[in-house]
């Protein structure tokens, strides 16, 4: 076809299902760290909680560093609502994509929790017991996501090279400044509540974690997009 600076329609349709797959592989092996460090960390731990959530942290920030590299090229590497939501109004992410890629997401996180249960045979189906209530916990869940969004949107502006590691970096710290330990993500939180393990938390507590979450994401935008403009081309 000559004329014509739009992809063919069959390209398009094919990198679109490319980022949808891109989304929700990434976000399954994001809850496959997550919930399988946990796991793993409080096995080995003796009961001590503080080395549980160490090892669970550790893995955590690692684990994020790399997927962001692997799958930041194909998708941006959101993996997490909060994120897909700013994106969205900031007109970087077509509405009708945002959604898919929320949808991707949440799939993917359910996904990633049942793996990491099967790779420590404990039964598939799970519901957390795991209280985290209070204005404490929601309050630590938008600065926990109001942080992780200043993170991305400060180094997309400035040094985009560096997002991987500082989101890396952020969330490392953020399980441990952070009463909530930093769920910073909807998709994780809903999946998490899928785990009645050390990374679990009650259905009951999942509502206010996510209205905190994307109340800090929100926050984010505005003050952001105050702060530092667009992203540079």
């Amino acid at each position: 076809m000559t004329g014509s600076a739009s992809p063919e329609p069959s390209l398009e349709v094919f990198n679109t299902a490319r980022r949808l797959a891109t989304e929700a592989l990434g976000t399954a092996l994001l809850l496959a760290v997550v919930i399988g460090s946990g796991i793993m960390g409080e096995r080995l731990a003796g009961g001590n909680v503080a080395i549980a959530l160490l090892g669970n942290t550790l893995a955590t920030g690692a684990g994020l560093v790399v997927l962001i590299e692997v799958f930041g090229p194909i998708s941006g590497a959101h993996f997490n609502p909060a994120v897909t939501l700013v994106f969205a109004l900031r007109r970087d992410l077509p509405a009708r994509l945002a959604i898919a890629y929320v949808a991707a997401q949440l799939v993917g996180a359910v996904l990633g929790a049942f793996v990491a249960h099967a790779m420590f045979a404990e039964p598939i189906l799970q519901v957390s017991a795991r209280l985290r209530d209070g204005p404490a916990q929601a309050l630590s869940e938008f600065v926990a996501t109001f942080g992780l969004l200043a993170a991305i949107l400060g180094t997309l502006r400035f040094r985009p090279q560096a997002t991987p590691y500082a989101v890396g970096l952020y969330i490392t710290s953020a399980y441990w400044f952070t009463a909530s330990t930093s769920f910073a993500n909807p998709a994780v939180t809903l999946a998490r509540s899928l785990s009645d393990t050390f990374a679990g938390i009650a259905p009951s507590s999942v509502a206010p974690f996510i209205a905190a979450q994307l109340a800090g994401a929100l926050a984010a935008w505005l003050v952001f997009g105050w702060l530092v403009g667009r992203t540079a081309p």
